[in-house]
């Protein structure tokens, strides 16, 4: 009975992994807008999706849970139509919150931050002048 237990449980462990999470055909040609502004994008919903981030006591690698959630999001957003997903929080516990758009032909610009400026005159950022710093 032992020896079954030891061979019975890390296979169930390891099939409760969600390895080969693999984006559908349609989920191919959906947009992942890190930081990009989607002000000019069509509001679908938004989407939860989770896989697990540890196996027993083992924490699983950050990095390949929050790619199965970016999969997940985009297959999730392609049976909405949509065509971009943006996360709407940073991933916890395996779960993650995503905004699914549709921007069409639109391209995802870079989210953009006031620049402060010391200067009153219009200089452009182009006009800057940069120096090797020494020692």
């Amino acid at each position: 009975m032992r020896k079954t237990l030891l061979i019975v449980v890390p296979v169930l462990l390891l099939g409760a992994c969600s390895w080969g999470i693999t984006p559908d055909d349609a989920a191919r040609n959906v947009r992942t807008a890190w930081s990009g502004d989607v002000s000019g994008c069509r509001d679908l919903g938004k989407v939860t999706v989770s896989v697990m981030d540890h196996v027993g006591p083992v924490d699983r690698n950050t990095i390949t849970v929050r790619d199965e959630l970016e999969v997940m999001a985009r297959n999730e957003a392609a049976k909405m139509r949509g065509d971009t997903v943006k996360p709407l929080a940073d991933a916890a516990d395996g779960s993650q919150p995503w905004g699914v758009y549709q921007c069409g032909s639109r391209s995802i610009e870079p989210a953009r931050t006031p620049h402060p400026s010391n200067h009153s005159d219009s200089s452009s950022p182009g006009d800057a002048q940069t120096f090797p710093v020494h020692g």
